[in-house]
């Protein structure tokens, strides 16, 4: 019977739907985390992926991750913002992270999505998930654009995650990002392991400007060049700082009060930081209710060669296999 079962688990870690990708977790108990990869620049459909094996080798959880997929040939194409098949894995998820931009998608998988969020789960958000849908005005979903209007302005981000899409405040590619602890949050249990100026990322600050009842958690230094020695840019972009972390808690339709996790990185080359990723691995265990490691493990998984961000610089002809 011994044997049978590690027979079955070795199949099952050897399994793999065409359109996304699934990594069982530690036992049967394990919470169960989705990841919604889909913008077209900042190469989620690589940053998800090995966040998602980190979270599964070094944590047990299991993990699965979503694409935009080409529905013509199969393969990951960040351009097509109408599909993203398998969101009705959400309905038995512990945990929502989100890598998303301007995405139109139908009502049957976007429902899974609003499902999800009305019923006070918690969510982590990455860099541009803060306008995460661009929705048509037929759509049954259409106060969740970025630029909805009332009642819900600003759509998901404003509304639940606490911004939306306003601007790049540091300049786009020459700019990069330096994070700092916000004043007071040094003992927060989301920066266990990280010291302040260690996260680092070479995508650029976003304004913005989260709400009274989110906690800002990190600062983001605008550098003047594009490496984490690069020194500080003089004048206003930096006085005062823009928050690049913040959390909140936001009162669900179903009344449950949901954690949410916004950063305003987030690109596929920011999780070459290890200090970042840390950020990320302590947000997934707040998330979760789990109590904080004081130096998580966050080693990165297989070889990891994140390319540069760009639009239509996606590596072209992937599947979801190809990520594994």
């Amino acid at each position: 019977m011994k044997f049978l079962a590690l027979a079955a688990l070795f199949l099952t870690q050897g399994q793999t739907e065409t359109d996304r990708i699934v990594y069982p977790g530690a036992d049967e108990k394990a919470p169960k985390v989705v990841l919604i990869a889909g913008d077209e620049e900042y190469r989620s459909e690589e940053a998800l992926p090995q966040l998602a094996k980190i979270l599964n080798k070094h944590f047990g959880l299991k993990t699965v991750v979503l694409f935009p997929i080409d529905p013509k040939n199969g393969h990951i194409n960040p351009n097509v913002n109408n599909n993203i098949p398998g969101t009705d894995e959400l309905r038995d998820a512990s945990l929502m992270i989100i890598g998303l931009r301007f995405r139109n998608l139908p009502d049957k998988q976007m429902k899974e999505i609003v499902d999800y969020v009305d019923s006070g789960r918690p969510i982590i958000a990455l860099r541009t998930s803060t306008h995460a849908f661009n929705m048509s005005k037929e759509s049954k979903y259409a106060s969740w654009t970025w630029n909805s209007s009332a009642p819900w302005k600003g759509g998901f981000g404003k509304q639940i995650l606490g911004e939306t899409w306003v601007s790049h405040h540091g300049n786009h590619g020459s700019e990069s990002t330096l994070g700092l602890f916000a004043p007071g949050k040094e003992n927060s249990p989301l920066l266990k392991g990280i010291k302040s100026g260690e996260i680092w990322g070479p995508t650029d600050v976003y304004e913005a400007a989260p709400p009274k009842d989110a906690e800002t958690i990190v600062l983001g230094q605008v550098l003047s060049g594009m490496t984490i020695d690069s020194k500080p840019v003089a004048g206003k972009k930096n006085s005062p700082m823009m928050p690049i972390v913040w959390t909140r808690e936001v009162k669900s339709a179903s009344g449950e009060m949901a954690k949410v996790f916004t950063t305003t990185m987030g690109a596929s080359q920011d999780l070459e930081n290890e200090a970042f990723r840390r950020l990320l691995v302590n947000g997934v265990h707040w998330a979760l209710g789990k109590e904080v490691p004081e130096n998580a493990k966050v080693d990165l998984v297989g070889e990891y060669k994140p390319t540069k961000f760009s639009f239509n610089g996606f590596v072209k002809g992937k599947k979801p296999a190809d990520y594994r």
